[in-house]
């Protein structure tokens, strides 16, 4: 694997890792904050930085089936949530269908900085 190179977001509202404290979002990019996590709350956000993803894999969530890729920390290699697959075909519940290609991150393992 070649070297990471981590971005930095500018401006206030950041979310950054919790373990390693680099950029993962902005509050421009959240969508909303109704969402559940393993661990408790959990934010879908339009984008985000420095993660990677791992290898798609079907999931009973609350909303149903989904096809997901674990959201990994570019700094710290933590799992700190998901990523929903676009499909090619119809998702398996079209209510559903905005979520894919959008990240949850959990509430868990995000904080905010240069929030005032």
């Amino acid at each position: 694997m070649g070297k990471i190179i981590l971005e930095y977001l500018d401006g206030n509202r950041i979310y950054v890792c919790t373990k390693c404290h680099i950029h993962i979002s902005n509050y421009k990019s959240r969508i909303s904050k109704n969402f559940r996590g393993g661990i408790g709350q959990a934010f879908l956000f339009e984008k985000g930085i420095n993660y990677h993803v791992g290898q798609p894999e079907d999931k009973d969530l609350m909303t149903g089936k989904h096809i997901v890729q674990d959201v990994i920390c570019n700094g710290c290699n933590k799992v700190i949530g998901w990523k929903y697959v676009l499909r090619i075909i119809k998702a398996y519940r079209e209510s559903e269908k905005y979520k894919e290609g959008k990240i949850i991150i959990e509430r868990h393992y995000i904080r905010r900085i240069k929030w005032s």
